[in-house]
């Protein structure tokens, strides 16, 4: 049997990512660096080392940005509580959050409007986590597995809607809102579907080649949700192994033992050029141009935040 390199597509960047990267870029060309972003801007450190090398200062709070300067919200969004840090501070803010993020947000706040307690299907400590809790922190509930499904408590059984973090595994997510709608028959769902369309197509396309690979490598950071997310669905789909990597240098020899087909993929923050070099190891390995296996078409493109977009219209102008 000859050996196979099944590339899966969609793969890599999708639009939040885009928009939330080239803003960064064009927020350096336009206010000249330092400028500033809040949390990684994408969960990808190859990403965020190439903008920092260009003068982009990441920080973890506003406490460590000087009073007046430039600074980029991150696509996983923010609370309401820092953009009022931020006013407070005369702090210049671009709002990077991706729209698909922002549409959960604004969900939560109908939501809450209408007194009902929120049900998040998410992961603590994650920054889109806090963004959204932040929008209705006295109505939301955590949620972050069917089995917490179980046992969470709400003031009124027949007042419950649920939300969800964008970038989740949708058959995990779907398995939790089961869970839910099994105690709360009454559950109501958002108005579209909170996983993202990116998140969703990354993870078909996997299921497409999982079955047929002995070994699936998965392009991300450790801190990237649904590159992580990847890696799980690939062995629930029949991927015999799969490992996350942030790029070729990690990927080891051993794994290629015994294996015929491998499978590759990337996660929605993760530049094509380090999906080139884990298919280069590859190749250095004995194995073959790969086989692109395509699931979907990507056509969505999210414009630049309207702040940016109106000072590079005058930087144009000037």
């Amino acid at each position: 049997m000859s050996k196979r390199v099944l590339l899966a597509a969609p793969r890599g960047y999708c639009a939040g990512v885009d928009r939330a990267v080239i803003t960064v870029e064009r927020a350096l060309d336009v206010y000249d660096p330092p400028v500033y972003v809040r949390k990684q801007i994408v969960h990808n450190k190859h990403v965020v080392q190439t903008l920092e090398r260009r003068g982009a200062i990441f920080v973890e709070e506003l406490d460590e940005v000087p009073e007046g300067a430039t600074v980029v919200f991150s696509a996983h969004g923010v609370s309401p509580a820092v953009h009022q840090q931020a006013g407070t501070r005369s702090l210049k803010t671009i709002d990077a959050t991706c729209p698909l993020v922002t549409k959960v947000h604004h969900e939560a706040k109908r939501f809450a409007a209408d007194d009902l307690d929120i049900l998040l299907i998410g992961h603590e400590g994650h920054e889109e986590v806090e963004g959204t809790t932040g929008e209705a922190p006295e109505r939301t509930i955590l949620v972050q597995n069917p089995t917490e499904a179980d046992t969470v408590e709400v003031r009124d059984p027949s007042r419950v809607a649920w939300l969800s973090q964008t970038t989740l595994s949708v058959d995990e997510t779907m398995q939790t809102v089961d869970r839910l709608r099994e105690r709360f028959p009454q559950l109501l769902d958002p108005p579209s579907d909170d996983i993202c369309y990116a998140t969703q197509n990354r993870q078909q396309a996997i299921k497409q080649i999982a079955g047929a690979s002995d070994l699936v490598i998965v392009v991300g950071s450790a801190n990237s949700s649904n590159s992580v997310r990847l890696v799980e669905v690939a062995l629930e789909s029949g991927a015999a192994a799969s490992y996350r990597v942030d790029d070729a240098s990690e990927a080891q020899v051993s794994w290629l033992d015994g294996v015929e087909t491998v499978g590759v993929t990337s996660g929605a923050s993760v530049p094509e050029e380090l999906v080139d070099g884990v298919l280069d190891w590859l190749t250095r390995h004995g194995f073959p141009a790969p086989e692109s296996m395509r699931t979907a078409e990507e056509s969505l493109i999210f414009s630049l935040p309207k702040e940016l977009r109106r000072d590079i219209k005058a930087a144009e102008a000037g």
